[in-house]
Protein backbone atom coordinates (compact mmCIF):
# COMPACT_ATOMS: atom_id res chain seq x y z
CA UNK A 1 0.00 0.00 0.00
CA UNK A 2 2.92 2.40 0.13
CA UNK A 3 3.91 1.87 -3.06
CA UNK A 4 0.30 2.76 -4.16
CA UNK A 5 0.54 5.91 -1.53
CA UNK A 6 3.29 7.12 -3.68
CA UNK A 7 1.90 6.77 -7.04
CA UNK A 8 -0.92 8.67 -6.14
CA UNK A 9 1.04 11.22 -4.74
CA UNK A 10 2.93 11.60 -7.75
CA UNK A 11 -0.49 11.56 -10.05
CA UNK A 12 -2.44 14.20 -8.03
CA UNK A 13 0.61 16.82 -8.22
CA UNK A 14 1.58 16.05 -11.96
CA UNK A 15 0.76 18.94 -14.93
CA UNK A 16 -2.89 18.00 -16.37
CA UNK A 17 -1.02 17.00 -19.47
CA UNK A 18 1.26 14.78 -17.82
CA UNK A 19 -0.78 12.58 -16.28
CA UNK A 20 0.12 9.63 -17.96
CA UNK A 21 3.85 10.15 -18.12
CA UNK A 22 3.92 11.07 -14.29
CA UNK A 23 1.44 7.87 -13.24
CA UNK A 24 4.60 5.62 -15.66
CA UNK A 25 7.32 7.25 -13.94
CA UNK A 26 5.84 5.98 -10.86
CA UNK A 27 5.39 2.64 -11.67
CA UNK A 28 8.35 2.01 -13.07
CA UNK A 29 9.51 3.24 -9.90
CA UNK A 30 7.97 1.02 -7.19
CA UNK A 31 6.58 -1.45 -9.29
CA UNK A 32 9.06 -2.42 -11.60
CA UNK A 33 6.84 -2.27 -14.82
CA UNK A 34 8.37 -2.61 -18.36
CA UNK A 35 5.46 -0.56 -20.19
CA UNK A 36 3.14 1.54 -19.66
CA UNK A 37 0.16 2.93 -21.66
CA UNK A 38 -3.13 4.71 -21.72
CA UNK A 39 -5.88 4.54 -23.88
CA UNK A 40 -9.43 6.23 -24.38
CA UNK A 41 -12.49 5.08 -25.91
CA UNK A 42 -13.38 7.18 -28.82
CA UNK A 43 -16.17 8.96 -29.11
CA UNK A 44 -18.86 5.96 -30.70
CA UNK A 45 -16.88 3.29 -28.38
CA UNK A 46 -15.98 0.93 -31.05
CA UNK A 47 -12.09 1.66 -30.23
CA UNK A 48 -9.66 1.84 -28.17
CA UNK A 49 -7.24 4.87 -28.57
CA UNK A 50 -3.77 5.28 -27.29
CA UNK A 51 -2.92 8.59 -25.60
CA UNK A 52 0.49 9.99 -27.61
CA UNK A 53 1.94 13.09 -28.50
CA UNK A 54 -0.14 14.96 -30.95
CA UNK A 55 -1.00 14.91 -33.73
CA UNK A 56 -1.99 10.86 -32.03
CA UNK A 57 -0.92 8.65 -34.87
CA UNK A 58 -0.70 5.63 -32.87
CA UNK A 59 -3.10 2.72 -34.12
CA UNK A 60 -6.20 2.30 -32.76
CA UNK A 61 -7.54 -0.93 -30.98
CA UNK A 62 -11.04 -2.44 -31.70
CA UNK A 63 -12.98 -2.51 -28.36
CA UNK A 64 -14.86 -5.89 -29.03
CA UNK A 65 -11.72 -8.09 -30.35
CA UNK A 66 -8.81 -7.26 -28.30
CA UNK A 67 -7.66 -7.89 -24.72
CA UNK A 68 -7.82 -4.53 -24.19
CA UNK A 69 -11.17 -4.29 -25.25
CA UNK A 70 -11.88 -7.24 -23.26
CA UNK A 71 -11.09 -5.67 -19.94
CA UNK A 72 -12.48 -2.49 -21.54
CA UNK A 73 -16.50 -4.20 -21.86
CA UNK A 74 -15.82 -6.74 -18.52
CA UNK A 75 -14.64 -3.73 -16.46
CA UNK A 76 -12.63 -6.30 -14.95
CA UNK A 77 -8.85 -6.46 -14.70
CA UNK A 78 -7.96 -8.77 -17.50
CA UNK A 79 -4.01 -10.23 -17.64
CA UNK A 80 -2.39 -10.95 -20.63
CA UNK A 81 1.05 -13.21 -20.97
CA UNK A 82 3.31 -11.42 -23.52
CA UNK A 83 5.78 -14.55 -24.67
CA UNK A 84 8.71 -13.20 -25.55
CA UNK A 85 9.64 -11.88 -22.26
CA UNK A 86 7.63 -13.69 -19.44
CA UNK A 87 6.04 -10.37 -18.90
CA UNK A 88 2.16 -10.04 -18.29
CA UNK A 89 0.34 -7.46 -19.47
CA UNK A 90 -2.58 -6.12 -17.08
CA UNK A 91 -4.95 -4.16 -18.57
CA UNK A 92 -7.38 -1.79 -16.10
CA UNK A 93 -10.54 0.01 -16.61
CA UNK A 94 -10.15 3.37 -16.23
CA UNK A 95 -13.39 4.15 -15.03
CA UNK A 96 -14.68 7.30 -12.81
CA UNK A 97 -18.31 6.72 -11.39
CA UNK A 98 -19.71 3.70 -13.96
CA UNK A 99 -18.14 6.51 -16.79
CA UNK A 100 -15.90 4.54 -18.80
CA UNK A 101 -13.21 6.26 -19.78
CA UNK A 102 -10.61 3.87 -21.49
CA UNK A 103 -7.69 1.07 -20.23
CA UNK A 104 -4.84 1.69 -18.31
CA UNK A 105 -2.30 -1.09 -19.99
CA UNK A 106 0.59 -2.07 -17.44
CA UNK A 107 3.54 -4.24 -17.94
CA UNK A 108 5.03 -6.06 -15.49
CA UNK A 109 7.50 -8.62 -14.69
CA UNK A 110 5.54 -12.14 -13.98
CA UNK A 111 6.67 -11.73 -10.02
CA UNK A 112 5.14 -8.97 -9.54
CA UNK A 113 2.15 -9.11 -10.72
CA UNK A 114 0.40 -10.85 -7.30
CA UNK A 115 -2.72 -10.32 -6.20
CA UNK A 116 -2.02 -7.54 -3.93
CA UNK A 117 -0.19 -5.31 -6.88
CA UNK A 118 -3.32 -6.20 -9.07
CA UNK A 119 -5.85 -4.50 -6.55
CA UNK A 120 -3.23 -1.67 -6.31
CA UNK A 121 -2.65 -1.09 -9.72
CA UNK A 122 -6.49 -1.20 -10.39
CA UNK A 123 -7.22 1.61 -7.59
CA UNK A 124 -3.81 3.80 -9.74
CA UNK A 125 -6.08 3.26 -12.78
CA UNK A 126 -9.47 4.26 -10.96
CA UNK A 127 -7.21 7.66 -9.94
CA UNK A 128 -6.16 8.35 -13.22
CA UNK A 129 -9.73 8.37 -14.28
CA UNK A 130 -10.74 11.10 -11.86
CA UNK A 131 -7.75 13.00 -12.34
CA UNK A 132 -8.18 12.76 -16.31
CA UNK A 133 -11.97 14.14 -15.60
CA UNK A 134 -10.44 17.13 -13.71
CA UNK A 135 -7.59 17.53 -16.18
CA UNK A 136 -9.55 18.15 -18.98
CA UNK A 137 -10.69 21.37 -17.44
CA UNK A 138 -6.88 22.71 -18.39
CA UNK A 139 -5.60 20.25 -21.69
CA UNK A 140 -7.32 18.85 -24.95
CA UNK A 141 -5.01 16.37 -25.05
CA UNK A 142 -7.42 13.20 -23.75
CA UNK A 143 -10.13 15.23 -25.44
CA UNK A 144 -8.02 14.41 -28.65
CA UNK A 145 -6.89 11.16 -28.06
CA UNK A 146 -11.14 9.99 -28.30
CA UNK A 147 -11.37 10.98 -32.10
CA UNK A 148 -10.59 8.40 -34.76
CA UNK A 149 -12.01 11.76 -37.25
CA UNK A 150 -12.72 15.36 -36.90
CA UNK A 151 -16.00 16.37 -35.14
CA UNK A 152 -18.23 18.64 -36.84
CA UNK A 153 -18.78 21.94 -34.76
CA UNK A 154 -22.40 20.95 -33.87
CA UNK A 155 -21.11 17.54 -32.04
CA UNK A 156 -18.44 19.34 -30.17
CA UNK A 157 -20.94 21.53 -28.84
CA UNK A 158 -22.89 18.57 -28.20
CA UNK A 159 -20.42 15.77 -26.36
CA UNK A 160 -19.41 19.56 -24.56
CA UNK A 161 -22.95 19.67 -22.63
CA UNK A 162 -23.25 16.06 -22.07
CA UNK A 163 -22.92 14.97 -18.77
CA UNK A 164 -21.07 11.79 -19.07
CA UNK A 165 -21.86 8.67 -20.91
CA UNK A 166 -22.62 6.23 -17.96
CA UNK A 167 -23.10 7.25 -14.13
CA UNK A 168 -23.79 4.97 -11.11
CA UNK A 169 -24.91 4.74 -7.05
CA UNK A 170 -26.21 1.98 -5.07
CA UNK A 171 -30.07 2.92 -6.31
CA UNK A 172 -29.29 2.80 -10.05
CA UNK A 173 -26.92 2.85 -12.67
CA UNK A 174 -26.97 4.96 -16.15
CA UNK A 175 -25.80 4.55 -19.89
CA UNK A 176 -26.18 6.72 -22.53
CA UNK A 177 -24.75 7.24 -26.21
CA UNK A 178 -25.20 9.10 -29.16
CA UNK A 179 -25.00 8.40 -32.97
CA UNK A 180 -23.82 9.65 -35.34
CA UNK A 181 -21.28 10.08 -32.71
CA UNK A 182 -19.10 12.52 -34.54
CA UNK A 183 -22.31 14.33 -36.42
CA UNK A 184 -24.69 14.79 -33.93
CA UNK A 185 -27.25 17.79 -34.00
CA UNK A 186 -29.86 17.96 -31.85
CA UNK A 187 -30.74 15.18 -29.53
CA UNK A 188 -29.03 15.27 -26.23
CA UNK A 189 -29.31 13.47 -22.29
CA UNK A 190 -28.75 15.67 -19.15
CA UNK A 191 -29.29 13.82 -15.28
CA UNK A 192 -28.34 14.99 -11.49
CA UNK A 193 -28.35 13.65 -8.61
CA UNK A 194 -28.88 14.68 -5.03
CA UNK A 195 -28.92 12.53 -1.85
CA UNK A 196 -32.45 12.46 -2.07
CA UNK A 197 -33.32 12.15 -5.80
CA UNK A 198 -32.06 11.80 -9.77
CA UNK A 199 -33.38 13.67 -12.40
CA UNK A 200 -33.04 13.33 -15.67
CA UNK A 201 -33.92 14.70 -19.05
CA UNK A 202 -33.73 13.21 -22.87
CA UNK A 203 -34.07 15.88 -24.96
CA UNK A 204 -34.75 16.10 -29.09
CA UNK A 205 -34.32 19.51 -30.61
CA UNK A 206 -35.63 20.25 -34.19
CA UNK A 207 -33.15 20.84 -37.49
CA UNK A 208 -30.21 20.11 -38.25
CA UNK A 209 -25.87 21.25 -37.99
CA UNK A 210 -25.48 24.23 -36.02
CA UNK A 211 -29.04 25.77 -35.48
CA UNK A 212 -30.37 22.20 -34.06
CA UNK A 213 -27.41 22.11 -31.44
CA UNK A 214 -27.63 26.30 -30.24
CA UNK A 215 -31.46 25.07 -29.75
CA UNK A 216 -30.59 22.00 -27.75
CA UNK A 217 -27.99 23.84 -26.04
CA UNK A 218 -30.41 26.73 -24.72
CA UNK A 219 -32.88 24.27 -23.56
CA UNK A 220 -30.85 22.19 -21.44
CA UNK A 221 -28.98 24.98 -20.44
CA UNK A 222 -32.62 26.92 -19.60
CA UNK A 223 -33.56 23.21 -18.24
CA UNK A 224 -30.49 23.43 -15.58
CA UNK A 225 -30.93 27.23 -14.81
CA UNK A 226 -34.17 26.12 -13.56
CA UNK A 227 -33.83 23.18 -11.76
CA UNK A 228 -30.54 24.59 -10.03
CA UNK A 229 -33.06 27.19 -8.65
CA UNK A 230 -34.66 23.91 -6.41
CA UNK A 231 -37.95 23.95 -8.95
CA UNK A 232 -39.84 20.50 -9.62
CA UNK A 233 -39.77 19.36 -13.31
CA UNK A 234 -43.09 21.17 -14.02
CA UNK A 235 -41.63 24.60 -13.43
CA UNK A 236 -38.46 23.55 -14.84
CA UNK A 237 -40.66 22.69 -18.48
CA UNK A 238 -42.38 25.81 -17.77
CA UNK A 239 -39.68 28.17 -17.28
CA UNK A 240 -37.54 26.09 -20.17
CA UNK A 241 -40.52 26.71 -22.74
CA UNK A 242 -40.46 30.46 -21.79
CA UNK A 243 -36.95 30.58 -22.57
CA UNK A 244 -37.05 29.25 -25.96
CA UNK A 245 -40.18 31.03 -26.73
CA UNK A 246 -38.60 34.30 -26.33
CA UNK A 247 -36.23 33.34 -28.07
CA UNK A 248 -37.66 31.32 -31.10
CA UNK A 249 -41.22 32.49 -31.04
CA UNK A 250 -42.59 29.23 -31.92
CA UNK A 251 -40.01 28.96 -34.98
CA UNK A 252 -38.41 26.19 -33.41
CA UNK A 253 -39.30 24.10 -30.36
CA UNK A 254 -37.68 21.30 -28.35
CA UNK A 255 -38.94 17.29 -27.53
CA UNK A 256 -38.48 16.71 -24.24
CA UNK A 257 -39.27 13.97 -21.38
CA UNK A 258 -38.64 14.92 -18.17
CA UNK A 259 -37.90 12.66 -14.98
CA UNK A 260 -37.65 12.92 -11.30
CA UNK A 261 -37.19 9.85 -9.29
CA UNK A 262 -37.22 9.59 -5.81
CA UNK A 263 -34.15 7.45 -4.79
CA UNK A 264 -35.80 6.15 -1.58
CA UNK A 265 -38.64 4.83 -2.59
CA UNK A 266 -38.62 4.83 -6.30
CA UNK A 267 -41.91 7.32 -7.31
CA UNK A 268 -41.10 9.42 -9.79
CA UNK A 269 -42.83 12.40 -11.55
CA UNK A 270 -43.18 12.82 -15.46
CA UNK A 271 -43.04 15.75 -17.88
CA UNK A 272 -43.78 13.96 -21.44
CA UNK A 273 -43.27 17.07 -23.76
CA UNK A 274 -42.21 15.82 -27.35
CA UNK A 275 -41.10 12.83 -28.89
CA UNK A 276 -38.69 10.29 -26.67
CA UNK A 277 -39.86 7.89 -25.98
CA UNK A 278 -39.68 5.17 -22.79
CA UNK A 279 -39.34 0.82 -23.01
CA UNK A 280 -39.47 -0.79 -19.96
CA UNK A 281 -38.07 -4.22 -19.43
CA UNK A 282 -39.78 -5.79 -16.11
CA UNK A 283 -38.58 -9.48 -15.28
CA UNK A 284 -38.98 -10.47 -18.93
CA UNK A 285 -41.15 -8.61 -20.37
CA UNK A 286 -40.61 -5.28 -22.50
CA UNK A 287 -43.16 -2.61 -23.34
CA UNK A 288 -43.84 0.80 -24.29
CA UNK A 289 -44.60 2.95 -21.45
CA UNK A 290 -46.86 5.81 -22.49
CA UNK A 291 -47.41 8.97 -20.85
CA UNK A 292 -50.18 12.16 -21.56
CA UNK A 293 -48.30 14.14 -24.28
CA UNK A 294 -47.98 17.74 -23.65
CA UNK A 295 -45.99 20.37 -26.02
CA UNK A 296 -42.67 20.38 -27.01
CA UNK A 297 -40.79 23.35 -25.37
CA UNK A 298 -40.93 26.54 -27.16
CA UNK A 299 -43.96 25.38 -29.73
CA UNK A 300 -46.38 27.99 -27.75
CA UNK A 301 -46.07 31.36 -25.63
CA UNK A 302 -46.74 30.38 -21.79
CA UNK A 303 -47.38 26.75 -21.86
CA UNK A 304 -48.86 24.84 -18.80
CA UNK A 305 -47.05 21.79 -17.94
CA UNK A 306 -47.99 19.03 -15.37
CA UNK A 307 -46.29 16.40 -13.82
CA UNK A 308 -47.46 12.76 -14.05
CA UNK A 309 -46.87 9.96 -11.20
CA UNK A 310 -44.76 6.74 -12.40
CA UNK A 311 -43.46 3.91 -10.42
CA UNK A 312 -39.96 2.27 -10.94
CA UNK A 313 -39.06 -0.83 -8.94
CA UNK A 314 -36.14 -2.16 -8.15
CA UNK A 315 -35.20 -4.84 -11.11
CA UNK A 316 -36.86 -2.69 -13.79
CA UNK A 317 -34.64 -1.21 -16.54
CA UNK A 318 -36.11 1.96 -18.28
CA UNK A 319 -34.77 2.86 -21.85
CA UNK A 320 -35.07 6.26 -23.11
CA UNK A 321 -35.00 6.62 -26.98
CA UNK A 322 -35.00 9.38 -29.55
CA UNK A 323 -37.41 9.20 -32.61
CA UNK A 324 -34.13 8.68 -34.59
CA UNK A 325 -33.98 5.12 -33.68
CA UNK A 326 -37.99 4.11 -33.26
CA UNK A 327 -38.46 5.82 -36.42
CA UNK A 328 -35.39 4.70 -38.15
CA UNK A 329 -36.10 3.72 -41.85
CA UNK A 330 -34.24 1.51 -44.29
CA UNK A 331 -33.72 2.87 -47.90
CA UNK A 332 -37.09 0.81 -48.81
CA UNK A 333 -39.04 2.83 -46.16
CA UNK A 334 -39.48 0.34 -43.60
CA UNK A 335 -39.52 1.92 -40.26
CA UNK A 336 -37.64 0.39 -37.12
CA UNK A 337 -40.64 -0.14 -35.20
CA UNK A 338 -41.74 -1.09 -31.83
CA UNK A 339 -41.35 -4.92 -32.27
CA UNK A 340 -37.68 -4.57 -33.54
CA UNK A 341 -36.91 -2.30 -30.74
CA UNK A 342 -38.24 -4.69 -28.08
CA UNK A 343 -36.34 -7.15 -29.33
CA UNK A 344 -33.34 -5.55 -29.05
CA UNK A 345 -33.75 -4.09 -25.90
CA UNK A 346 -34.58 -8.33 -25.00
CA UNK A 347 -31.12 -8.94 -26.42
CA UNK A 348 -29.14 -6.72 -24.29
CA UNK A 349 -30.74 -7.91 -21.42
CA UNK A 350 -27.86 -9.54 -19.80
CA UNK A 351 -25.39 -5.94 -20.36
CA UNK A 352 -24.99 -3.67 -17.90
CA UNK A 353 -26.31 -0.54 -18.33
CA UNK A 354 -23.37 1.28 -19.39
CA UNK A 355 -23.32 -1.39 -22.47
CA UNK A 356 -27.33 -1.31 -23.55
CA UNK A 357 -27.10 1.84 -25.67
CA UNK A 358 -24.42 0.74 -28.02
CA UNK A 359 -25.93 -2.55 -28.20
CA UNK A 360 -29.21 -0.94 -29.02
CA UNK A 361 -27.65 1.12 -31.56
CA UNK A 362 -25.69 -1.36 -33.35
CA UNK A 363 -28.98 -3.58 -34.02
CA UNK A 364 -30.47 -0.54 -35.45
CA UNK A 365 -27.40 0.09 -37.65
CA UNK A 366 -27.87 -3.43 -38.21
CA UNK A 367 -31.41 -3.03 -39.31
CA UNK A 368 -31.03 0.04 -41.36
CA UNK A 369 -28.29 -2.00 -43.68
CA UNK A 370 -25.08 -0.56 -44.71
CA UNK A 371 -26.14 1.22 -47.67
CA UNK A 372 -28.62 3.20 -45.46
CA UNK A 373 -27.55 6.55 -44.33
CA UNK A 374 -28.88 8.14 -40.24
CA UNK A 375 -31.19 10.96 -41.37
CA UNK A 376 -31.39 12.19 -37.88
CA UNK A 377 -29.52 11.38 -34.58
CA UNK A 378 -30.07 8.35 -32.56
CA UNK A 379 -30.29 8.76 -29.17
CA UNK A 380 -30.44 5.61 -26.22
CA UNK A 381 -30.45 6.02 -22.61
CA UNK A 382 -30.49 3.27 -20.18
CA UNK A 383 -31.73 2.76 -16.83
CA UNK A 384 -30.94 0.30 -14.56
CA UNK A 385 -32.89 0.83 -11.41
CA UNK A 386 -31.46 -1.65 -7.88
CA UNK A 387 -33.25 0.90 -5.34
CA UNK A 388 -32.58 1.09 -1.75
CA UNK A 389 -31.92 -1.45 0.79
CA UNK A 390 -35.47 -2.08 2.74
CA UNK A 391 -34.10 -1.20 6.16
CA UNK A 392 -33.18 2.28 4.52
CA UNK A 393 -36.89 2.28 3.13
CA UNK A 394 -38.35 1.82 6.50
CA UNK A 395 -36.26 4.21 8.16
CA UNK A 396 -37.80 6.98 6.36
Amino acid sequence: MTHFLAVERAVRTAAPHALLDTARAALVEYYEATDVDLLMADYSLTVLRPVTALPHTAPALPVHSSPEGRAFGSQEPYGQYVAHNGTIDLHLPVTVRGDRLGILTVRLPKHRCTPEAIDELTEVAELLGHEIVVAERDTDLYLQARRVSRLTLAAEMQWQLLPGRACSRQEYAIGAQLEPAYAIHGDNFDWATTAENLTLTVTNGMGEGIEASLLTNLAVNALRNARRAGIGIADQAALADQAIYGQHHGEAYVSTLLFSFELATGHAQVVDAGSPQLWRQRDKTVERVPFEAQLPLGMFEETAYVAQEFRVLPGDRLVFVSDGVYAAATRAGETYGERALARAIQAASLLPAAAVPRAVLQELASYRGTDADAADDALVVCLDWFGRATREVSAR
